[in-house]
């Protein structure tokens, strides 16, 4: 038997997942997500993956490169914390917050939640975001850690009251 020359992409933690699975791709999406990097991050979605983030519809990878260089240069100084919600076998629902600023310096945080759906090698194919944005004032900030992924000392969106 002729092996295929296409490997088959994986992103462990594979489906089904435990709460320690889950957990772990939470976290992972959260760092990911704070080092924004689109090209890297497009890799964990299937190439037809669909999105809902407010009300843009996005299909494939290409699309979320898009997205995600759109977002980050309007949503300046982006910081980001996830924390598990809820979870089954192949899907996960998150709830998150970020801060950022825009180009004349007004700062905000960002709220919402996501539902997630994973085929067998653990790539997003589903990703519905619903997002609420706050207008903060500079010193209200919370997300203090330099840029990168979250410091794993740094509490998590419950112990900040959020």
């Amino acid at each position: 038997m002729e092996q295929s020359s296409k490997m088959i992409e994986q992103r462990p933690p594979l489906p089904p997942f435990t709460l320690e699975t889950a957990t772990q791709k939470v976290r992972m999406a959260e760092n990911s997500w704070n080092n924004q990097n689109p090209e890297k991050i497009a890799l964990v979605y299937t190439i037809d993956s669909q999105w809902r983030n407010r009300s843009e519809f996005i299909t494939g990878r290409q699309e979320i490169i898009q997205f995600l260089t759109r977002k980050w240069q309007s949503e300046l100084g982006y910081r980001l914390i996830k924390e598990l919600w809820a979870f089954t076998d192949h899907k996960i629902a998150v709830r998150f917050a970020y801060e950022w600023h825009n180009n004349l310096g007004n700062w905000f945080r960002s709220y919402g939640n996501e539902n997630w759906e994973f085929d067998e090698y653990g790539l997003m194919s589903k990703r519905f975001a619903c997002i609420n944005d706050l207008s903060i004032k500079e010193t209200e900030r919370q997300f203090l850690w330099q840029p990168g992924g979250r410091p794993d000392n740094y509490p998590n969106l419950s112990s900040l009251g959020l």
